[in-house]
């Protein structure tokens, strides 16, 4: 029997391991679904359509992407290394403790996983592996598991994917990651101090006191972006979207005017990557969009919530069910293709379930970076075997304790919620 709707998971899913993107297989299994049932097939692209220009948060994407891809380009990320290393680095494994304490500064200015790995992960990993003091698979480990605290630590692309489907408050979002953010680095700052201990790891070259403050000095420039950001978004002065374009402005500012680090052609081929970036995320929030019209028409959340609630499943089942359930679908799946597609078929059970749409969003936007790191298509692990050209298998087994040290923090986060909630409360959140 001819099923449209199964027709068009079995085409998403093949189309997606024969390496077309996921946004383009959601946009056909779409079609061939309209088409089965004998509906007009332009309602995709009118889905498409209103969908986008409805949704006036995701300019904040683009603007994102460009000001991270500015500040790797410039000096930026040099500087607030030296800054990271004049900080911690005169602890014992020191550099990787610059590698999390750089990546919790460069979070607040970038918010894409792949962009802090790729820029600052790029260089650190170099540090870490110069004259043999760290193995490759080390420094890329450490380096893969910091990244994921990029999307948690506002500015969030991942966030605002999750706002467009549930249509909760980004600044709200974005406040509520800070803490949980700031836990993820302290747990994997631990594992750190714990393997350097036992492998007697080296300490890095001691910033004396006195010159501190002058590393600091030329750091500023790049440490006052999160400052404006946040002060800007939680004073009322600007939008999260208008703070994103803020953000490319003052990134590219600093870069070109301040430190004088990015050319005229620099800055043009930085575009282009930008241009790309932006398409790629927004053929999959197309898709996403699309098929999401797929799965009300066939009535999908309504029958999933009827089959939960035969499991009486209390607030806190429900969310644990939903981490075993991410952490599964994050060894096979995109974070992005999973906040846009899965994650909107369980909020309407959240919800009668009385969860906190805040707290829920952080709960799958950090499940959705630990995606990233998980065996066999971890993106960032693939991401940073590229930089350190080693096997990926030896990447996985260096990453496993930082992994765990994550799933204590997710655990944290996931069953306590006013830890999350504390400071949206403190900006007048009511939730």
């Amino acid at each position: 029997m001819f099923d449209p709707f199964v027709w068009s998971l079995v085409l998403i899913v093949g189309l997606s391991l024969f390496g077309y993107s996921i946004g383009i297989s959601m946009l056909v299994g779409s079609i061939v679904f309209l088409a089965g049932r004998g509906f007009d097939t332009s309602i995709a692209s009118e889905t498409l359509l209103q969908g986008l220009f409805n949704s006036y948060t995701l300019l904040s994407i683009p603007l994102f992407i460009l000001a991270a891809d500015i500040m790797n380009t410039g000096s930026l990320a040099d500087r607030l290394l030296r800054f990271s290393q004049a900080v911690v680095g005169r602890f014992r494994g020191g550099l990787g403790h610059v590698n999390v304490f750089s990546s919790l500064i460069f979070s607040g200015m970038s918010g894409s996983a792949i962009a802090d790995a790729v820029g600052m992960g790029r260089i650190i990993i170099n540090m870490m592996t110069k004259n043999g003091q760290y193995t490759p698979a080390y420094a890329a480990a450490i380096t893969a598991a910091s990244a994921t605290i990029g999307p948690i630590i506002p500015p969030s692309i991942p966030m605002v994917l999750y706002a467009l489907v549930s249509d909760t408050s980004i600044g709200f979002l974005f406040a509520a990651g800070i803490l949980p953010g700031l836990l993820m680095g302290a747990m994997l700052m631990i594992m750190n101090a714990i393997i350097a201990t036992r492998r007697n790891f080296p300490r890095d070259e001691v910033v004396p006191i006195r010159a501190i403050p002058g590393v600091t000095f030329r750091a500023i420039p790049a440490l006052l972006l999160p400052v404006i950001l946040l002060g800007g978004i939680y004073g009322g002065i600007m939008t999260p979207t208008e703070a994103a374009a803020v953000a490319a402005a003052y990134a590219l500012v600093v870069s070109v005017v301040v430190y004088r680090s990015v050319s005229a052609g620099q800055f043009y081929t930085t575009l282009l990557n930008s241009a790309r970036s932006t398409a790629a995320v927004g053929i999959l929030i197309a898709g996403a969009l699309a098929f999401n019209y797929v799965i009300t028409r066939q009535d999908v959340p309504a029958n999933l919530a009827s089959f939960i609630q035969q499991f009486d499943l209390s607030p806190i089942g429900f969310l644990l069910a939903i981490n075993l359930l991410m952490l599964v679908l994050g060894c096979v799946l995109e974070g992005g293709a999973i906040l846009l597609i899965i994650i909107p078929i369980f909020i309407p059970t959240a919800q009668a379930l009385g969860i906190d749409m805040v707290h829920f969003g952080v709960v799958v936007v950090v499940n959705a970076m630990l995606g990233l790191i998980t065996p066999p298509y971890g993106l960032l692990l693939f991401v940073v075997a590229n930089i350190t050209r080693q096997p990926v298998g030896n990447i996985v087994r260096e990453l496993l304790p930082f992994l765990a040290a994550l799933l204590v923090a997710l655990a944290i986060i996931t069953f306590v919620p006013d830890f999350v909630l504390f400071l949206p409360r403190l900006l007048g959140y009511r939730g």
